[in-house]
């Protein structure tokens, strides 16, 4: 499901759900957790891939029916932000849903030409977390983060770059390279520039009235409804409730 690896001062992360586009369910979130805290310890820079075609397809829609999933979600991503390390998604596929959060939460990104970002929140009725919104527009701006939340769209990879969610175009190896030169800087100061970023521009989002209306599309009939269309291959009747 996970395998960790080190090279030198580079531990590598890697999503092993291949079968599943390594979609996440609350098991796999609570071990890439425990994997990045544990890296952290001792490496330099980390980077987060995806086994086989695909970096991450999202949810595991058998799994996200309740709060189990979302703490666990969330968690995960705030292990990667809270991580003294710079952290590297080496993107080999599609980002989908989660896995452009997972994306966003990494501190810096490379995309190899399968590489591809949506949110598609809208088609099941679900939504992601304040800091989600923020963390994407701060990147990539508020068009193109409203083209991915309102629009239904997708971005790849050339435009991705061209709007700065992609740092750099590449592979694993370019990113594993990428992060060997990074394992060599000073790791007080990176730690530092890295909380800084995070305090400064990214203040822990406080509305309640957002809080209220997120909790009210996870328990929406709607969003029932959507995961069940999903399950039986036709489209969803939304009613707003």
């Amino acid at each position: 499901m996970l395998e960790v690896t080190e090279r030198d001062e580079v531990a590598v992360v890697e999503l092993q759900r291949p079968d599943r586009h390594n979609a996440l369910d609350a098991e796999l979130c609570g071990r890439l957790e425990s994997a990045v805290k544990d890296a952290a310890a001792s490496a330099r820079a980390i980077v987060v891939t995806g086994a086989g075609r695909s970096f991450c397809a999202g949810a595991d829609f058998g799994d996200v029916d309740g709060g189990g999933f979302r703490a666990a979600l969330y968690s995960a991503l705030g292990a990667i932000t809270a991580a003294p390390v710079p952290v590297i998604a080496a993107i080999n596929g599609p980002a989908i849903g989660a896995g452009t959060q997972l994306a966003i939460a990494c501190d810096l990104r490379i995309a190899d030409e399968r590489a591809r970002f949506a949110l598609p929140t809208a088609r099941l009725g679900l939504a992601v977390d304040q800091w989600t919104i923020r963390r994407l527009a701060l990147l990539a701006g508020g068009g193109p983060a409203r083209h991915l939340l309102l629009g239904d769209g997708q971005i790849e990879r050339e435009r991705a770059h061209a709007l700065g969610i992609v740092d750099r175009l590449g592979t694993l190896d370019d990113a594993l390279a990428w992060a060997g030169d990074i394992a060599a800087l000073a790791p007080l100061t990176l730690a530092y520039n890295k909380r800084a970023l995070e305090e400064l521009l990214e203040p822990t989002p406080s509305s309640a009235r957002l809080h209220a209306m997120f909790d009210a599309c996870w328990s929406s009939s709607d969003f029932r409804e959507g995961l069940a269309a999903r399950g039986e291959g036709r489209s969803p009747r939304f009613e707003g409730r």
